[in-house]
């Protein structure tokens, strides 16, 4: 189940926070066999581009994962969406159950985006 949660006052937006349009929403991966199960980083910044362009109806985003997600409820890990303005927005994945081999997270994004450097 996909939820999406949106700020209730959206002001002025960054060209992040209008390419995302997205605070929060959910993805499950099964991933191979392994004591306790892991996501790798690629594959968990693979996951979440493509749940962020699937409940924004956008292109993927740039989205960089510096670890590998353990598959152990409420583990976190923060990734970075670049937009191409140079604009970051960081990225909290957390692990909110494991079953057998597959890894249900829920992915939230920062209210606030950080400027692109001048």
């Amino acid at each position: 189940m996909l939820t999406v949660r949106l700020p209730a006052a959206t002001p002025v937006l960054s060209a992040v926070a209008a390419a995302v349009l997205l605070v929060a929403c959910s993805a499950s991966v099964e991933v191979e066999k392994s004591s306790p199960p892991k996501l790798s980083s690629d594959k968990l910044a693979t996951t979440v581009a493509e749940r962020l362009a699937a409940t924004t109806g956008r292109a993927k985003p740039d989205i960089a994962c510096p670890e590998d997600l353990v598959g152990k409820a409420d583990t976190t890990t923060r990734c970075k969406l670049t937009a191409a303005d140079g604009s970051t927005l960081g990225v909290t994945v957390t692990v909110i159950s494991v079953d057998g081999k597959k890894i249900n997270f829920d992915i939230k994004a920062d209210d606030t985006p950080t400027p692109a450097p001048r």
